[in-house]
């Protein structure tokens, strides 16, 4: 077995020594308290907390083989070994090792609760792979921490498999995000009252290892401002951006300022993505926002069936605050809070330039939003209607409640031909739901004249008639769905045969809240790979300025 490192430890690669890590425990200083309870933490970044391992057997239930092979060089045979399992179930401890739980706090649903953490997670040590990349591998689910508060430490396997799914669905639809190597079930019964509605049941514990460059949230930076600790904030920022950030100069006075300008750009884009997708991440509070701006910890996340701005994944957002058409705004809010946390590290002239920074996501996030709505409709070049078209579209699929992913895929299937001549087959029966609004003829109109506008012509040498579906097409979709597609059936087939060997739970209880296809979709999670496109567009929000959208 090639070893990972401990979390103070150089590094190799396929035996070959790289760049050591990064020191976290070396870097900062430790909670000075050894003992494991939980308690109010001050002064430091981590506490050194080993992994509570299960008392019954675990099972190795899925490997991603890409990360395992590509990200942490390993043979995937090396998967199949008793020291493979015992590491990445907490039982075994690397030597030299020092695992870790991250202190931090978090705004939650818009009020500062004060310590959070790392509950139920353990940054087991850091690895930098044959190119050069830095992982850091971190259990979820392995057992209590003093940042725990009223929780067991422990997560479900019904969870766990919704995290290792998405986490890699998201990777393939090239969307920042954190990835899964590993998932162990064992036979520990774990209370869990799934509704919140009273009825407490036993479910089957489990173990996620996770892969990510940095853990560091929002909440990372927060709890050092709340708490005075200035200069333990400025250390973890320089840290940060020294060791993520290259093209930041860390003894430029501006370092700071530079530094959230790229985390307001990075997460604008982040976000317009998750929207492209019509993925809600359900609970986005400042502590489950990366400082990388990757996508961090899936809970209650969801996929939208229709075209609903207000559709809201979480059972437990009453309010609708992380509704998906907030996620944007909240995204702003989320910004402000590390802006507020990195006051502190900035004179009263960076202060300003910061709010003026924050004051241009709007635009960064209006405008990665419509290069990736006009790329999946095959719109080059720029149009001043292009908001207006996609505006439109967005608000016939509302009163349709046509089917979000599959109407944007059919819409880069279909002829331009087809579309002109009103001839939509059952095999197109997302835009046949859409062709149901009176207005429908107008839209396609307005598309189809609007793509005789394209100012580029890449794909002239094609059929005619084949030109419109392959120029909407679009490069991502084209290159990465088959992939994903075959990746992902294997997951799940992977998946539903140990959870059935196992005697746990059905893979649809495993999964019931990610997306549940209709008798017309063909192949379960499917839609979770293809690429669609959700607009929270600027013309949308000056029409409401004026009144609703209205298509009567």
């Amino acid at each position: 077995m090639r070893h990972f490192s401990g979390s103070h430890k150089s590094c190799t690669s396929r035996g070959d020594p790289v760049a050591a890590c990064s020191t976290l425990n070396d870097s900062f200083p430790l909670d000075p308290i050894t003992e494991n309870y939980v308690r109010q933490v001050r002064d430091c970044i981590f506490s050194a907390v080993h992994p509570e391992p299960f008392n019954s057997a675990v099972k190795l239930v899925a490997v991603s083989k890409e990360v395992v092979e590509d990200l942490l060089d390993l043979d995937l045979s090396i998967t199949e070994t008793k020291e493979f399992i015992q590491f990445v179930s907490g039982a075994q401890i690397l030597a030299g090792s020092v695992p870790l739980t991250h202190r931090y706090g978090g705004h939650q649903f818009g009020i500062w609760v004060g310590q959070l953490g790392d509950g139920r997670a353990h940054l087991l040590g850091a690895y930098t792979n044959r190119h050069g990349i830095r992982w850091e591998l971190q259990l979820k689910g392995s057992g209590k921490t003093p940042y725990s508060r009223d929780g067991d430490g422990r997560a479900v396997l019904r969870s766990s498999v919704r995290e290792f799914l998405c986490s890699e669905a998201l990777n393939y639809l090239g969307i920042p995000t954190t990835r899964a190597a590993s998932l162990v079930v064992s036979n520990d019964d774990i209370k869990r009252d799934q509704f919140y509605n009273g009825s407490v049941k036993n479910e089957k514990g489990a173990i996620v290892l996770r892969v990510a460059k940095s853990w560091f949230r929002f909440g990372s930076l927060e709890i050092l401002a709340y708490s005075g600790e200035t200069e333990l904030l400025r250390k973890l920022v320089d840290f940060i951006i020294k060791l993520h950030f290259p093209l930041i100069n860390v003894t430029s006075s501006n370092r700071y300022l530079e530094f959230f300008a790229q985390v307001v750009t990075d997460t604008s884009y982040l976000i317009a993505q998750w929207m492209s997708v019509g993925f809600a991440h359900g609970v986005c509070n400042t502590d489950n926002f990366s400082v990388l701006s990757v996508t961090l910890d899936y809970g209650p996340f969801g996929f939208m069936d229709f075209y609903d701005p207000n559709s809201v994944p979480n059972t437990s957002d009453d309010e609708g605050r992380y509704k998906i058409g907030n996620q944007a705004s909240v995204g702003r809010y989320n910004l402000d809070k590390l802006r507020k946390a990195l006051k502190s590290l900035l004179n009263h002239k960076q202060q300003l330039l910061a709010e003026q920074i924050l004051k241009g996501y709007p635009d960064l996030y209006q405008t990665k939003l419509m290069e990736l709505f006009k790329a999946k409709l095959g719109l080059i070049g720029h149009d001043n209607n292009d908001d207006y078209l996609i505006a439109y579209l967005l608000k016939l699929m509302e009163d349709t409640r046509a089917d979000f992913t599959m109407t944007f895929r059919q819409l880069s299937e279909i002829t331009q031909q087809q579309l002109a001549a009103n001839s939509i087959s059952e095999e197109y029966w997302a835009i046949q739901d859409l062709a149901r609004h009176k207005k429908f003829s107008y839209w396609i109109n307005l598309y189809l004249s609007r793509l005789n506008r394209n100012t580029e012509t890449p794909m002239a040498h094609q059929p005619s008639e084949h030109y419109g579906a392959q120029l909407r097409q679009g490069p991502t979709l084209a290159h990465c769905s088959e992939k994903a597609s075959l990746y992902l059936q294997r997951l799940i087939t992977s998946l539903r045969q140990a959870i059935l060997a196992s005697g746990n739970l059905r893979l649809e209880e495993a999964t019931d809240s990610l997306p549940v296809p209709s008798l017309r979709r063909c192949v379960t999670l499917q839609r979770m790979y293809k690429q669609s496109i959700h607009l929270h567009s600027a013309a949308a929000q000056r029409q409401s300025s004026k009144g609703a959208l209205h298509l009567d």
